[in-house]
């Protein structure tokens, strides 16, 4: 359960670190709220990382530790300003946290008997 509600927590904050790049280029306050969303995002994939630590299946942690070099990776290109690098990959970020947190969500179906 910590692990759902962690990888959760990183993707909502991937999301708002998206939403906040938009404000970055188009209002003059956006930097700020850019680089505050990005400590969020740090602290929440440090927070998937020690709960796929807890659950101790190698299926989880890795996972984890990838998207903490995805984290690194995509500070390090933002301090750069490799603004086309940068946001790509923050997409890809987004996208692979989802496609992680479909992977432990469970989807509750009814099972239905088969005449």
């Amino acid at each position: 359960m910590f692990l759902r509600i962690a990888l959760l927590a990183q993707t909502v904050a991937v999301l708002v670190q998206a939403i906040t790049a938009g404000l970055l280029l188009s209002t003059p306050g956006g930097r700020t709220a850019h680089s505050a969303t990005a400590i969020a995002v740090v602290v929440t994939v440090l927070l998937h990382l020690v709960a796929a630590l807890l659950t101790r299946q190698r299926s989880t942690i890795l996972p984890a530790v990838g998207m903490l070099a995805m984290t690194v990776v995509q500070i390090a290109l933002g301090m750069a300003h490799l603004k086309a690098f940068h946001v790509p990959f923050g997409v890809l970020m987004f996208g692979v946290s989802l496609l992680q947190l479909s992977r432990t969500w469970p989807v509750g179906r009814a099972k239905t008997a088969s005449a």
